[in-house]
Parts: structure tokens; C-alpha cells; sequence
């Protein structure tokens, strides 16, 4: 069934004592297209997003993927003080005042602004943790994301399924008048040349196999059969799963083709409105696929 490029799906929860939220968004585009935006922090886990989105059968749209992540649980940080590098450094601070007459506003908090004095101590970094806590989110993010897809594409297919069967039905009666023009056109020919010969002895064999042969010429029999059964195949496509965005627009240029080569040669005015509605039908079906992943 058809899946729409155009869809949305957002979710937020908080793991691992981390508000975290996950948000997609996609158009339509002729490839897979993925940005991702994540924390500087976890920039890293970038290269993780974009296979598991393939994995997930996302393989068209231009994707934008947004994670957010606040700390609800601050991680234990542990704060000591470098004794040794603080001893010196407040020593050269007193050699500092006293040698050059400086006034003495040496304190506690003056002298804290030098970073350095403090040991900081973080819990080591665990790749595999982050990525399962973001994963949990985007896990939902995504599921919602592709239902959202599959709402728009059952209507996409809904609309496209009709306009194929309007196709299917202009084509039926193409096949009518078909039959008809051949025959008709084949007497016309042959009464044309009788007409041009008059008297002159021809050979009757010869002359209604020319006849014929030059009538099959507008038969467009092969035609009727390639394009139902590009309509069929079509028809079967969208009902298959995974991704069909490609192999449909490839069965809509096929049916094109064989519709333009009817047109070319329609011998009456009924056959020349119909192909126009049927070429009308596919430039509609096209646009909409075009939305198809």
C-alpha cells in the first residue's frame, strides 16, 4: 500500500533520568535526503539515526530529524581541589603583592576564578547507553511518523485507483473503435485503388493483401495489450509492500508511451478525445505518485 512522503510524527518521554524528544518531518524528493540535529554533546550518535530510518523502510523524502535532550537527573560530578597546584599558585599571588606593592584583595572567590585549581570528575562517556535512550524516543517518533505516511497514502491511493479505472474504461472503448477503423479503413483503401486502377487487370490477391497490410499499419491491438497489461501491473504494484514510488513511475511512462503511439494513429475524432482524457488521467496519476515513497 502506498506510503505518502509528506508526514509528521513527534514523541517525548524521559529515560534515564533525560527529557528526551524526537521529531520528524518529510517532503517529497526524488532520493532519501536525512538531516539530523542533535545536542552537540551526542553530535555523535548521527551516524546511528540515518541507518536505523532505512531500516524502518524510509528510503525517499527529504527527512528532517530533530532530537532534543535535557537532563531531568544530573550525573554525579565529583569537584576536588588540586592542593598541590593551589599552593603555588596562591603563593606567587602573595610574591605577586608583595614585590610590586599591590593592593591585597586576594580572597576565596578571587582566587576560585582560576578553573584550574578543581579537579572535575564526570561518569565516563557510554555511547551505547545514549543511543539506547534516544533510540526508546525515536523508536515512537518513527512509528508515528510512518503512520502518518500511510493515512496520506490511502488516500493517494483511493484517487489514483479511480483515475486508473476511468484509464481502463477509456481504453475499452479505444479497443472498440479500433476494430472498426481498421475494417472500414481497410474497404475505403481498397475502393480507393480499385478506383484509381479502373480498368487495368490486377491481381485480387495481391491487391487485398496490400490492402491489408497497409491497414494493419494503424492496428493498435499490440498497443491495447501493452497498456492493459501495464495497468494491471500497476494496479498490483500499489498493492505491494515496501517502497513502489519508482517502479510506478516507470509502469506511468510505459503507459504514456503506448498511448501516445495510439494517438498517433487514431484514424477518427472519438479515438482522439479519449486518448486526450487518458493522457489527461496519467499526467494526474503521475503528479500524485510523484508523492509516493
Amino acid at each position: 500500500m502506498f506510503r505518502s512522503m509528506t508526514a509528521f510524527g513527534r514523541h517525548r518521554e524521559i529515560v534515564g533520568g533525560r527529557d528526551i524528544m524526537a521529531e520528524l518531518r518529510s517532503v517529497n524528493s526524488r532520493y532519501f535526503d536525512c538531516s539530523v540535529k542533535l545536542p552537540r554533546a551526542l553530535s555523535y550518535l548521527e551516524e546511528r539515526v540515518k541507518p536505523y530510518l532505512v531500516s524502518r523502510g524510509i528510503s525517499r523524502g527529504k527527512v528532517d530529524v530533530t532530537i532534543g535532550i535535557v537532563t531531568v537527573c544530573p550525573e554525579k560530578i565529583s569537584v576536588s581541589l588540586d592542593t598541590a597546584y593551589a599552593s603555588g599558585y596562591i603563593a606567587a599571588l602573595y610574591k605577586l603583592r608583595d614585590e610590586f606593592g599591590l593592593p591585597d584583595d586576594i580572597s576565596t572567590m578571587t582566587v576560585a576564578q582560576n578553573r584550574d585549581l578543581f579537579l572535575v570528575t564526570k561518569p565516563e562517556e557510554d555511547v551505547e547507553r545514549d543511543w539506547q535512550d534516544v533510540l526508546v524516543v525515536l523508536e515512537k517518533a518513527t512509528d508515528r511518523f510512518l503512520e502518518t505516511g500511510k493515512a496520506e497514502g490511502r488516500r493517494l491511493y483511493e484517487d489514483v485507483s479511480l483515475k486508473l479505472e476511468t484509464i481502463r474504461s477509456h481504453v475499452a472503448e479505444i479497443a472498440g473503435l479500433s476494430a472498426a477503423d481498421v475494417e472500414g479503413y481497410r474497404k475505403k483503401l481498397e475502393e480507393r485503388l480499385r478506383g484509381l486502377l479502373g480498368d487495368i487487370p490486377v491481381d485480387e490477391n495481391r491487391l487485398l493483401t496490400e490492402c491489408a497490410i497497409f491497414a494493419d499499419r494503424i492496428s493498435i491491438d499490440e498497443e491495447i495489450v501493452r497498456l492493459r497489461s501495464h495497468i494491471d501491473a500497476f494496479a498490483a504494484t500499489a498493492l505491494a509492500d515496501g517502497p513502489v514510488g519508482r517502479k510506478l513511475d516507470f509502469l506511468i511512462q510505459e503507459m504514456n508511451r503506448e498511448v501516445n503511439t495510439i494517438g498517433s494513429k487514431c484514424q477518427n475524432a472519438a479515438t482522439a478525445r479519449l486518448v486526450v482524457e487518458c493522457k489527461c488521467e496519467l499526467e494526474k496519476i503521475r503528479e500524485q505518485i510523484q508523492n509516493i515513497d
